[in-house]
C-alpha cells in the first residue's frame, strides 16, 4: 500500500459492532433541561445519525430479518439494511479522517468538515454499499435529503423539503411502486414534517411519529403482509433510522415500541393480493453501473421486461442497479450494453423456497482477497472470498456475512490485511454469539493467506488445523510493489507522487523509477535472508513480461527456490510477493 496515513478500524464490541461517536454542540442550540441541544444538523450530527443509526439496525437486525416477507421472503432485509448504513458511516468516517489530516497536518487545530461534504459522503457511501431491496430504496432516500441538504443546509425548512425529496426520488426509482411498503413510511414522514411549524427538533420528531404511525398500517395495505400479521420490514428498519435523526438532532432517544406478536390482520379489499406471493423469478442481481442518464434510461425499460423488483437508484455517472429475474446473465448483459457494471452481485434465492434447510458443513475459510484472480484462486481451493477493492476495504458486517454464507459450524477468518484485523475481529464476535465457532488466523497480507490455504486440511481436528494454518501464514514474508499516490516520507526517503515503492513487511524500503527493477530489489532483499518458494500475484497494471522476468531471475540467482505465479486481476497493487 501507498505510504500515507490510513485511518485504524476502531474495535467495537459486539454484537452488534458500534460505530458511537461522542456528539458535540453543532449548529444553532436552544436550552432542554439546563444543557444544550442543536436546532439544525450540521457535519458532526450527521456524523452521530449515521452511527445511531447503525447501532440502532444492529438492535433491531434480526427483528427485522424475521418479518421479511416482501417482494421475497428471504430473511435478509434487517441485514441489507444494517450493511448498507454501515457503508455510509464509513464514507463519513473517511471524510472526517481526511479532513483533520489535511487541517491538523501542520499541528493547527483540526476542523470539522462542512454540511455538504459529509452528507454527499453519507449518500455516496449508501449507494455504493446498497444491498437488497430495500436498502437500495434506503440509499436514494439519503441521496435525496443529501441534495437539498447540501445546498440550502439543515434547519428545519430544510429538513422538511429533504425528507420530501427523499420520498419522491425514492417513488421514482421503483419501477413499480407498491402502497404499504417503506415508500408508503417515507411518504408519511415527509406529510408529518411538513404538517409541523416548529423547529428542527420538532420537524424530525413529527416525521418519526408519522412514518411510525403508517408502518402500524401496513398490514392493512399489503395483503401479504396482513396474511403474515407483520408491519413491512423495509418501514420498519427506515423508522430506526429516523429515531436515530431524533436522538441526533434532539439529544434524546426515542422510545422503543415493541410490538405483539405477530397475528394475522384484516386485509382489505384493495389490497394488492398477489404481491410477495410464492415464486417469482429466480434471482436477484445487483450491480453498481458507470452510465449515462440516457443510457440508464434504456436500461430501466429492458430490465423492467425481464424481471420485477426493478429498483435504480443514484445519478451523476453512478448508479445502484437491482432486480429479481429469471435470467441474470441478461440482466448483467443489459449493464454491460448501457455502460460498465461491477461490483455484481448474484443471489439464487429460488432454490429456497419450500427447501429443508441446507446441513452445515463441519468447517470452512473465510478469505479476504485483493483482485479477481485471487478470489478465484481461493474459491477453487474451497474458500468463501470477500473482495476488498481499491479504496473499498469491507466492513465488518459485510465479513459476518460471509461467515454465514459459508454456512459452517467451524470457520476460520483469514484478513489478509493488517488495517483490517478490529474489523475482522469485530466479525467473528458477532458470528460467535450465534454458536459458529471462528478462528481468526492474523494474516497480514494475501500472500499470507495463500499459505494458510494450502496447508488448510478441513479432516483434521479445528485446532490442529488452524495452527498449522497460523505456522504457515506466519513463515511467509510478504512484499508488495506500488505506486506513491503524493508526496510523503518513507523509511527509505522522501518519495514523489508517480514513484516506485517497493515495501517489505509493511515497510518501504526501494523507492525508483522503474517497476521492474524495483521488484528485483524488493526479491533479492526477502531471498538474502533465505527462502524456498516465491509467489508472485500480479495485478492487471504490471508491465508485461515481469513475471517471466522475475521467475528467471530467480533461478539464476537463487538456486532451489521454486516460484509461483498467480493472475490477480484488477487490484490496488500491480506486484504482490511472497517468500515462504
Amino acid at each position: 500500500m501507498a505510504p500515507e496515513a490510513s485511518r485504524p478500524v476502531p474495535p467495537r464490541p459486539p454484537p452488534p459492532p458500534r460505530w458511537r461517536i461522542a456528539r458535540l454542540p453543532c449548529g444553532s442550540t436552544r436550552s432542554q433541561g439546563g444543557r444544550q441541544v442543536p436546532q439544525t444538523l450540521d457535519a458532526v450530527a450527521v456524523r452521530t445519525w449515521c452511527s445511531l443509526a447503525l447501532e440502532a439496525l444492529g438492535r433491531a437486525r434480526e427483528e427485522i430479518d424475521a418479518i421479511n416477507v416482501y417482494p421475497v421472503a428471504d430473511g435478509d432485509t434487517g441485514t441489507n439494511l444494517y450493511l448498507t448504513v454501515e457503508s455510509a458511516v464509513q464514507a463519513v468516517e473517511a471524510v472526517f479522517t481526511a479532513h483533520e489530516t489535511v487541517t491538523g497536518a501542520d499541528g493547527a487545530r483540526a476542523s470539522v468538515p462542512a454540511l455538504a461534504d459529509a452528507v454527499r459522503a453519507m449518500a455516496h457511501g449508501a449507494l455504493i454499499g446498497a444491498r437488497g431491496n430495500s436498502g437500495t430504496i434506503l440509499a436514494q432516500l439519503l441521496r435525496g435529503m443529501a441534495q437539498v441538504l447540501s445546498d440550502r443546509g439543515a434547519d428545519a425548512e430544510g429538513l422538511r423539503r429533504g425528507l420530501r425529496r427523499a420520498a419522491e426520488s425514492a417513488y421514482q426509482a421503483v419501477a413499480h411502486p407498491v402502497e404499504g411498503t417503506m415508500l408508503t413510511v417515507a411518504t408519511a414522514a415527509a406529510d408529518a414534517a411538513e404538517r409541523t411549524g416548529g423547529d428542527a427538533t420538532e420537524v424530525v420528531r413529527a416525521a418519526y411519529e408519522g412514518a411510525r404511525t403508517a408502518l402500524e398500517a401496513t398490514p392493512r395495505q399489503l395483503a401479504v403482509l396482513g396474511r403474515a400479521g407483520v408491519v413491512d420490514a423495509g418501514g420498519r428498519g427506515l423508522v430506526a433510522v429516523l429515531g436515530a435523526l431524533v436522538e441526533a438532532v434532539s439529544g434524546e432517544a426515542v422510545a422503543v415500541h415493541k410490538r405483539e406478536a405477530p397475528a394475522p390482520l384484516p386485509v382489505t379489499d384493495d389490497c394488492p393480493a398477489d404481491a410477495g406471493q410464492e415464486g417469482g423469478p429466480a434471482f436477484e442481481v445487483i450491480y453498481l453501473l458507470e452510465a449515462d442518464d440516457a443510457a440508464v434510461a434504456r436500461l430501466r425499460t429492458r430490465l423492467d421486461g425481464l424481471g420485477d423488483s426493478l429498483v435504480v437508484v443514484g445519478g451523476d455517472g453512478l448508479w445502484n442497479v437491482h432486480v429479481h429475474v429469471d435470467d441474470a446473465g441478461a440482466a448483467v448483459e443489459a449493464g454491460v450494453e448501457a455502460g460498465r457494471p461491477y461490483r455484481i452481485r448474484i443471489t439464487h434465492f429460488a432454490a429456497d423456497r419450500g427447501a429443508p434447510p441446507r446441513e452445515r458443513a463441519q468447517r470452512a475459510v473465510v478469505a479476504v482477497v485483493p483482485g479477481e484472480g485471487l478470489a478465484g484462486l481461493c474459491a477453487e481451493a474451497g474458500a468463501t472470498t470477500v473482495l476488498a477493492r481499491p479504496g473499498e476495504p469491507p466492513a465488518s458486517g459485510e465479513l459476518a456475512e460471509a461467515i454465514r454464507r459459508a454456512h459452517a459450524r467451524e470457520v476460520v477468518l483469514l484478513p489478509n490485511d493488517a488495517d483490517l484485523r478490529h474489523t475482522a475481529a469485530a466479525a467473528a464476535e458477532q458470528v460467535r454469539a450465534e454458536g459458529v465457532r471462528v478462528a481468526l488466523i492474523p494474516t497480514r497480507a494475501a500472500v499470507q493467506g495463500i499459505a494458510a490455504l494450502a496447508v488448510h486440511e478441513p479432516d483434521r481436528r479445528f485446532d490442529e488445523d488452524v495452527v498449522a494454518m497460523t505456522s504457515a501464514a506466519g513463515a511467509t514474508r510478504y512484499g508488495e510493489l506500488t505506486i506513491a499516490e503524493r508526496q510523503s516520507w518513507t523509511m527509505a526517503g522522501i518519495c514523489q507522487a508517480g514513484d516506485v515503492l517497493g515495501l517489505i513487511d509493511g515497510d518501504v524500503v526501494v523507492i525508483g523509477s522503474d517497476l521492474t527493477a524495483a521488484a528485483r530489489t524488493v526479491l533479492d532483499r526477502m531471498l538474502a535472508a533465505g527462502g524456498e518458494m516465491v509467489t508472485l500475484v500480479l495485478g492487471e497494471e504490471a508491465p508485461e513480461g515481469l513475471a517471466d522476468y522475475l521467475e528467471a531471475h530467480v533461478r539464476e540467482s537463487h538456486l532451489a527456490v521454486d516460484t509461483v505465479t498467480y493472475d490477480g486481476g484488477r487490484q490496488s497493487s500491480p506486484l504482490l510477493i511472497g517468500v515462504e
